[in-house]
């Protein structure tokens, strides 16, 4: 692991695009500002992984699961029914 000191305002690199900087410093607590690209996704550990979890969970199918889907595909305009129709927007598209 890489160990930098830094000191309020001042910032890190990550590669090319990814800026780290020392918000604030309060007690023992560090803020901290991340400028990463959108298509990077940036969250705190335990936030990462509560999504790791879940993702692993939605992603095993128990036997029961499946059931009902059928139906519900069948609704709509393939099953006799009238598919939605489109509703005008609130004005002119731009």
């Amino acid at each position: 692991m890489l160990v930098l000191s830094r000191q309020r305002d001042e910032s890190i690199m990550i590669g090319d695009n990814i800026v780290v900087t020392i918000v604030d410093i309060r007690g023992d607590k560090v803020r901290l500002g991340i400028n990463a690209p959108a298509e990077i996704p940036v969250h705190r550990q335990e936030v990462y992984e509560a999504i790791q979890r879940e993702n692993l969970r939605a992603s095993r199918l128990e036997p029961g699961d499946t059931q009902g889907l059928g139906r519900l595909a069948g609704r709509g305009s393939a099953a006799g029914q009238p598919a939605p129709q489109n509703r005008p927007t609130d004005g002119p598209r731009r």
